[in-house]
């Protein structure tokens, strides 16, 4: 007996796995080549940076080290090697075919800096050290960059998570309650709409100590970050799992830890990753005013004392750590909301 199929039967009996694999199946002729010399692309504009810092001559009176050598030689190196996995993995040749024009860019940025510093002196010393002399500072430097960089982590995340921790209970109850919600509800207003880096001379004069001062200028941002996810996520509810829920005997403590809540956990977890945002804005702030070590502190420390160098090194490790702490965040929040993925596909 045969049995006519429609476009929505043909869908209801595949699955997602199914799907992916369908919208990536192997492309072929001149489109795969052309895909293929675009994940090549970045070992290509490596080598030409490299090319570039070697054979193009440096300004009069600007020595190089070969440090940078080195480093341009190792990212090249990784991009030869993600090119090669490229080829036996499919997955990661989709990956790469994205990522690849983003990483050649770079590349071009790295020989574009060094020919307007080293070679050209567009850029002139001591505001604009090349490449070379910033790696070097870095790797002189590492002891206290690694020292100041543990500091500058016990700081941020003790401040994140003790805004995080009261941002939760603040939203919580100002969203389950209507009655906390009129007394609080103001005052959130009102601090939320200024600045957190305003707080500094108020908090250094009355703080216990700097650390302490400092730890509270970066809680009060994550906390109105997170206070208003959790009101949000709980206020956009539906009432009828409430009503659900009490119809089943469940008591007012109940309705928040296993309605309000789980529901909630979507905002409550964009929340923390806009209260991670704030948290980093703040933290060199802070650091820059309040604290005797840290990223911040060295690059003002540096900066004071002309170590354009450092300084740069400083900041290419705080760029580091935040891009690192971002990225692990927002790979717990896809981890925690994998299920969404079957709910908007």
């Amino acid at each position: 007996m045969e049995r006519n199929f429609n476009s929505s039967d043909v869908l209801d009996h595949l699955t997602r796995e199914r799907l992916a694999e369908l919208e990536s199946a192997p492309r072929r002729g001149l489109r795969l080549f052309c895909d293929y010399l675009v994940c090549f692309m970045p070992v290509v504009f490596g080598a030409l940076a490299l090319a570039e810092y070697l054979l193009v001559p440096n300004l009069k009176g600007n020595t190089t080290t070969s440090t940078y050598t080195y480093f341009i030689i190792a990212l090249t190196l990784t991009a030869a090697a993600a090119f090669v996995l490229a080829l036996v993995r499919q997955k990661f040749f989709y990956v790469l075919r994205h990522k690849a024009p983003f990483y050649a860019f770079v590349f071009a940025l790295l020989a574009g800096y060094d020919y307007m510093t080293l070679k050209t002196g567009t850029l002139v010393l001591p505001y604009f050290p090349w490449a070379d002399q910033i790696l070097n500072a870095m790797w002189q430097d590492r002891a206290y960059l690694l020292d100041c960089t543990l500091n500058s982590l016990k700081l941020l995340f003790t401040g994140y998570f003790s805004g995080a921790f009261l941002g939760l209970l603040t939203g919580t109850a100002c969203g389950c309650s209507k009655t906390i919600d009129y007394w609080v509800s103001p005052f959130t207003k009102l601090i939320g709409a200024i600045p957190s880096p305003t707080w500094i001379p108020i908090v250094m004069v009355i703080a216990s100590s700097l650390f302490a001062g400092s730890v509270f200028i970066i809680a009060l941002g994550v906390w109105y970050a997170l206070t208003i996810a959790t009101i949000t996520g709980i206020r956009n509810i539906d009432h009828s799992f409430y009503d659900a829920a009490k119809t089943l005997g469940a008591k007012p403590h109940q309705l928040v830890l296993h309605v309000a809540l789980p529901f909630a956990v979507p905002n409550i977890l964009q929340g923390l990753t806009q209260g991670m945002s704030s948290a980093c804005l703040v933290l060199i702030t802070a650091e820059m005013v309040g604290v005797e070590s840290g990223l911040g502190w060295y690059v003002s420390w540096q900066k004071s004392w002309a170590q354009y160098g450092k300084m740069y090194a400083a900041i290419v490790v705080l760029c580091v750590v935040f891009v690192a702490v971002n990225w692990g965040l927002n790979k717990i929040r896809r981890r925690l909301l994998r299920w969404q993925e079957g709910v908007t596909q």
